[in-house]
C-alpha cells in the first residue's frame, strides 16, 4: 500500500500554483497546510487547493499531520525555510535555485548535515521523459564516448522587468535549469566555462545590466565540450531541444507541439501546429514526475536524485559564467 505524505506548501506565487495541482493529483501526497506569511493570500491558495490555510509557520512544521514540506516561495528566502523545516526534522522538496549566493547556499548546506532530512532540489527538467530518455541512450553507451552536448532553450517573451531584478541575472535564473540538466547527462561537471551575452531584445533587461541573450560553453573534465544558448524572446514559442553526439552516433530530443502531424497540400509543405507555449505546457509532466520521485525516496527511506550538492554545483557554474560573461574571459568555477 502506498504511504501518503501529509504536505506543507510554502508560498502561493506562480510555482506554488504549479504544485498545487499536482499535490492533489499524487495518490500518495495529500496537502495539508498551504503557508503564507499573508494569511489572505494562503486563505486564496486554500480555496483553490485545499489544505488549511496559515501565517505561522512554526505551528505548521509542529503539526504532526505534515509529513513533509513544499517550499515554493522567493528564492531569498529558500534558506530561511529549509533552516526552520530541516530543524523540524521534515523532509524538504525545494525550488531552484537554492539561492543566488553560494554563501547563503552553504549556510542551508551547513544546516542539512546538523538536522539530516531528506532534501530535494526542483531541477524538474531531468523528470520530463524526452530528456531521461536521452539520458538513458548516453548512459547505456548508445553514442559512445560523449564528444558533444547542446541545449537550446529560448523563451517565448521576456518576464516582466520587476522579475529580472529579483531574477539573480540571466545565468543564474535560466541557464542554471540547462547547466543542471547536462552536467547529469553527461556524469560529470565542467573545469572552465566561457559565456557571453547580449541584449537584443528588451532595453529595459540590458540597463538592468542583464542579457536577454546567451551563449556558453562549458568544457568537462573528459575533454567534452557542452554548448548552451539561451533567449528571452523567441516569436515562434518555446523553443527546447537537447543533443547528445558521441562518436558512435547521436541522440536528440524534439519541441513539443499539441498536434504534430505535418500537413502537405496545394499552398503549403511540411506546416506544423506551434510549439508549446511555454514551460508550463512543456514541462507539464515533469513537475508530477518530481513530486513522484520526492515522495518515492521519502516513503522507502533514501536521498532524492536531485540533491543540494547538485545545486550547490550548478549554481557555481552558473556564477562563473556570468563573470565570463563580464569578463571575456574563461572562468574555473568555485566548487
Amino acid at each position: 500500500m502506498t504511504r501518503t505524505l501529509g504536505l506543507a506548501l510554502m508560498g502561493t506565487g506562480r510555482m506554488a500554483h504549479v504544485y498545487g495541482p499536482r499535490i492533489n493529483a499524487h495518490p500518495g501526497l495529500r496537502l495539508e497546510t498551504i503557508f503564507n506569511p499573508r494569511l489572505s493570500s494562503a486563505e486564496k491558495a486554500a480555496a483553490r487547493y485545499g489544505g488549511r490555510p496559515t501565517d505561522d509557520l512554526d505551528a505548521a512544521l509542529a503539526d504532526p499531520a505534515v509529513d513533509a514540506v513544499v517550499i515554493a516561495t522567493p528564492t531569498d528566502t529558500h534558506v530561511d525555510y529549509i533552516e526552520q523545516a530541516a530543524r523540524a526534522g521534515k523532509p524538504i522538496y525545494c525550488e531552484k535555485p537554492l539561492d543566488q549566493s553560494l554563501d547563503r547556499v552553504d549556510r542551508a548546506l551547513a544546516a542539512l548535515e546538523r538536522h539530516p532530512v531528506p532534501f530535494m532540489l526542483g531541477f524538474n527538467r531531468r523528470f520530463d521523459p524526452d530528456n531521461a530518455a536521452l539520458r538513458r541512450a548516453v548512459q547505456s553507451g548508445e553514442i559512445g564516448r560523449i564528444n558533444m552536448l547542446m541545449s537550446w532553450s529560448r523563451e517565448p517573451s521576456p518576464p516582466p522587468i520587476d522579475y529580472v531584478r529579483a531574477s539573480g541575472g540571466y545565468f543564474v535564473d535560466a541557464t542554471i535549469h540547462d547547466i543542471d540538466l547536462l552536467c547529469w547527462i553527461a556524469g560529470e561537471r565542467p573545469v572552465e566555462v566561457m559565456a557571453a551575452g547580449s541584449c537584443m531584445f528588451d532595453p529595459q533587461i540590458g540597463a538592468e545590466g542583464d542579457f536577454d541573450m546567451t551563449m556558453t560553453t562549458l568544457k568537462m573534465s573528459s575533454g567534452a565540450l557542452v554548448h548552451i544558448n539561451n533567449s528571452r524572446s523567441c516569436i515562434y514559442g518555446f523553443d527546447q531541444r537537447l543533443e547528445a553526439f558521441g562518436d558512435k552516433g547521436m541522440v536528440q530530443t524534439l519541441n513539443h507541439r499539441d498536434d504534430n502531424l505535418v500537413r502537405w497540400d496545394g499552398s503549403r509543405t511540411e506546416a506544423r501546429e506551434p510549439l508549446k507555449h511555454f514551460f508550463l505546457e512543456r514541462y507539464d509532466a515533469s513537475f508530477s514526475n518530481a513530486l513522484d520521485e520526492f515522495h518515492s525516496a521519502v516513503t522507502e527511506g533514501r536521498a532524492p536524485s536531485a540533491t543540494a550538492e547538485d545545486g550547490r554545483a550548478a549554481l557555481a557554474i552558473a556564477l562563473a559564467c556570468a563573470a565570463s560573461a563580464r569578463t571575456g574571459s574563461s572562468v574555473r568555477p568555485d566548487y
